[in-house]
């Protein structure tokens, strides 16, 4: 860990973000969450597949 982490470290303990914007991340992090269990449990659907058609034309 280099010294410039470290300070930034620092700078958070000292003022942290506000309850707000935290909320903001974790519910952002819970949405990504769902929507990978959700892939992992009922799979990728075939209409979100690219259709794979060679090289594109110039």
């Amino acid at each position: 860990m280099t010294p410039h982490w470290l300070l930034r470290m620092r700078r958070w303990a000292q003022n942290p973000p506000a309850p707000r914007n935290v909320r903001l991340v974790l519910l952002l992090l819970a949405f990504i969450a769902a929507l990978y269990l959700v892939e992992r449990v009922w799979g990728w659907p075939d209409w979100l597949t690219p259709d794979r058609t060679g090289r594109i034309p110039r």
